[in-house]
Order: C-alpha cells, then sequence, then structure tokens
C-alpha cells in the first residue's frame, strides 16, 4: 500500500518538492525544509481555521495578510529547520543530525531521485 501511494503522489506536490530539491541541493536539507514548512504551514492553516469567523466579519484582507505574514515567517523557520534538531535533545540531537547528513546520502537520496526525476528518463 505505500508503495501505491507513493506512485501516485504526482501532481503539484510533486511539482513543488521537484523546485525545493533542486534549489537547496538535493539532501538532507531539501527535505528538511520541505518537512518542516509543510509542518509549520499545517499549523498556522489550523490556526487560521479555527479563527475563520473573522473573515465573516469583515476582516478578510487582514486574515489574509496574516496568511502571507504566516507563510514568509514558516519560510523563515524552515531556513534554519537543523537548529531544532540541535536544540531537540543536546547533544543527542546534533549526533542525530550528523548521522542523518552521513547516512542519507546512501539510503534516501536514490529513492526520493527516482520518484521526483522518473519522468525526466523518458
Amino acid at each position: 500500500m505505500p508503495h501505491e501511494l507513493i506512485d501516485k503522489s504526482h501532481g503539484w506536490f510533486r511539482d513543488w518538492f521537484r523546485k525545493v530539491w533542486k534549489v537547496r541541493g538535493g539532501g538532507l536539507y531539501a527535505c528538511g525544509f520541505a518537512i518542516t514548512f509543510i509542518v509549520l504551514e499545517i499549523g498556522s492553516l489550523a490556526d487560521d481555521v479555527l479563527g475563520i469567523g473573522a473573515i465573516f466579519n469583515g476582516q478578510a484582507i487582514e486574515f489574509a495578510i496574516n496568511f502571507i505574514v504566516d507563510s514568509f515567517s514558516n519560510t523563515i523557520r524552515a531556513f534554519i529547520w537543523p537548529v531544532y534538531i540541535v536544540q531537540w535533545a543536546p547533544p543527542w540531537g546534533a549526533i542525530a543530525l550528523g548521522l542523518g547528513f552521513l547516512l542519507f546520502s546512501s539510503y534516501m537520496k536514490k529513492p526520493i531521485e527516482g520518484w521526483l526525476f522518473d519522468d525526466d528518463a523518458a
């Protein structure tokens, strides 16, 4: 089942992740950036949805501005995702991050690139 989900997960998400992958260097940093950004955006969106009554009270412009500011803030926070890992449980966070950077290239990079660029080979 997970393999079928990966095979079907094409479209806008894959296109977005492919751009992130290319711009951020195509490694663990790119994956960490994407995952951190998605998690932060989901949290921000959940907060915005809980406050959706503001849209109906004539505050739609404020809602849109807050969404844009939150997205910009989430992008900045996603850039520094390794800091969160290092601070997670010193010194184990730093050790885990170092191991992640060492092992990612050997075990994860090739399958991810196969998924991202499988249509380029055709």
